[in-house]
């Protein structure tokens, strides 16, 4: 007896494009023998856009995240973040397709959709381990809220009118304190999200760091810093300040920081991990998505292509 598979698809089903394709991807799965395992809160959506579709499986009701072999994702970014907790803890791969802007995280496009589904079925893609963080939330000695967050985890005020006031540390040391909008804290995933349009630096994903950038600081030393994987980041809500502050993870999950709370931010165990089926470099994947200027590029010479 063939062992079933349980391919899970996510779907922005808020948008007619994304909720089409998750109706195309279902019906490819089902042609092929498959039971395409849905979220609960797309379940009805998708059975709604195409009557007769056949039965969906639910996760979470009919099947396990443990049970999970890949995770098809149709949307943009935000959609593979939404997918990512969904299935946090299970090591099925995400494999994304840009329905979306940016689309930094996604593997294709809308045109390959037909594509996607076949590397899906015959297993032919590759996995890639993106480092996440682990977030804590202390108030005095007390935990009061602890997740997770693969982009990158924020400290923000809570209203327009006035800044926070932040002390920031690294490994238990003062680094420095200042006024601000907020204060990022990203993996090298998430260096080309909220972190780059806050003016950090662009990290290869294959570096294993932390970065922190301030959100208009009114600092004269308020600048991104870039530490180990094993260090641990400390942003510290000064009991002077009057703006209410907000943690958002990946721009998910807020929580009202209280009054002199501390958000200590690591590196998380639990990876995610990111289904390719290309070989195209991070590189050209940067030219590409920002439609970079390299006009005028000859490339290396000869001697330098022998060299390796």
């Amino acid at each position: 007896m063939t062992e079933a598979r349980h391919l899970l698809v996510v779907a922005h089903t808020g948008r007619a494009d994304s909720l089409a394709a998750g109706v195309e991807v279902c019906r490819r799965l089902i042609a092929a023998g498959l039971t395409p395992v849905v979220a609960p809160d797309d379940c009805d959506e998708l059975s709604a856009a195409a009557p007769g579709l056949a039965p969906l499986a639910r996760l979470g009701d009919d099947v396990g995240i443990d049970e999970l072999e890949l995770v098809i994702v149709l949307g943009g970014d935000g959609t593979i973040l939404r997918a990512a907790e969904l299935v946090r803890g299970s090591r099925a791969p995400l494999l994304g397709v840009n329905l979306g802007h940016v689309g930094f995280l996604a593997e294709a496009e809308r045109e390959e959709l037909e594509q996607v589904v076949a590397h899906a079925l015959d297993r032919g893609y590759e996995i890639e381990e993106r480092m996440t963080l682990d977030v804590r939330v202390k108030s005095g000695d007390e935990v009061v809220y602890e997740t997770w967050a693969l982009n990158e985890a924020s400290v923000e005020k809570g209203s327009r009118e006035r800044m926070i006031e932040v002390a920031v540390e690294v490994d238990r040391r003062p680094l420095s304190s200042f006024g601000c909008d907020g204060v990022v804290v990203s993996t090298p995933t998430g260096s080309t999200a909220y972190s780059f349009s806050a003016g950090g630096p662009v990290v290869w994903p294959s570096v294993e760091a932390i970065l922190m950038v301030p959100l208009s600081a009114h600092a004269l030393f308020a600048r991104p810093v870039v530490v180990g994987p094993e260090s641990a980041l400390a942003v510290e809500l000064l009991d002077r300040t009057e703006a209410r502050g907000i943690l958002w993870c990946d721009g998910r999950r807020p929580f009202e920081l209280p009054p002199g709370s501390r958000v200590v931010v690591r590196r998380s165990a639990v990876p995610v991990r990111l289904a390719r089926v290309s070989s195209a470099a991070f590189t050209d994947r940067l030219v590409r998505k920002f439609n970079l200027p390299v006009a005028g590029w000859r490339g290396p010479s000869e001697e330098e292509g022998a060299r390796g």
